[in-house]
């Protein structure tokens, strides 16, 4: 048996080209967490909330090659809370868990399961150097609960995401996004400092950290059938 494990989401998740590179997303290595007989298509794309996957059509292009069986993981929310930009702000209370709905319903539609990952964390910390629980605003609490309301298989990646933060603090999480100096890569020649998209190390620590939601997630396991054994345990 073979499926098909579709992404939808953002920047985070989302494969980078060589002009933004080393920026990586999780969901360039969540493949090497699978067999052979799983193969995960990377929808995701940068800068994409709820909103403006759906208007751009982007999960009609993936109900056409969605079949049976398949998965849908769905992460968004660090592009739905910003106001100031209309073709992509979706209400955390009212048009983004209607979006998230629909997504939800697409994929039981087609005979597949969908899944819902709370938005993954950006590097902010409190006064008290602990992890922010407001980095994405309230996003993930509600993606929390229209799992719960909905029935639908959650993985929590944000708590995940601060946790590993926690651990290596401030100064230690920064190498897991991407901060270079000038001058240190060429397609950076002014550096960087950016606390909400990954460096390579940092996006294989994220797909590590999915690999691992799924392995714990209750409605799951024909998925969890195909992990491979690398999937337990996170190296700071």
């Amino acid at each position: 048996m073979s499926l098909t494990v579709f992404i939808a989401g953002d920047s985070t998740a989302a494969h980078k080209g060589t002009t933004e590179k080393p920026m990586t997303g999780w969901g360039e290595y969540l493949q090497d967490h699978f067999d052979d007989s799983v193969r995960i298509d990377n929808r995701a794309v940068n800068g994409r909330s709820t909103k403006s996957f759906l208007d751009e059509g982007r999960l009609e292009a993936i109900e056409r090659d969605f079949q049976p069986g398949d998965i849908l993981l769905i992460q968004f929310g660090h592009n739905d809370g910003k106001q100031e930009d209309p073709a992509r702000y979706a209400d955390a209370e009212g048009a983004y868990p209607d979006n998230l709905r629909h997504f939800i319903a697409t994929a039981r539609k087609l005979g597949g399961t969908p899944v819902l990952l709370t938005s993954v964390s950006r590097r902010m910390f409190t006064a008290e150097a602990t992890p922010d629980p407001l980095a994405v605003g309230i996003y993930p609490q509600v993606m929390k609960q229209l799992a719960a309301d909905s029935g639908t298989p959650l993985l929590d990646i944000f708590t995940a995401s601060q946790r590993l933060y926690g651990a290596l603090g401030e100064e230690g999480s920064r190498h897991l996004f991407m901060h270079l100096p000038p001058g240190a890569h060429p397609n950076y020649p002014d550096g960087i400092q950016d606390n909400t998209h990954f460096s390579d190390t940092g996006a294989r620590h994220i797909a590590r950290l999915v690999a691992q939601a799924i392995r714990r997630a209750e409605g799951l396991d024909t998925l969890k059938q195909h992990l491979l054994g690398g999937a337990v345990g996170v190296d700071a």
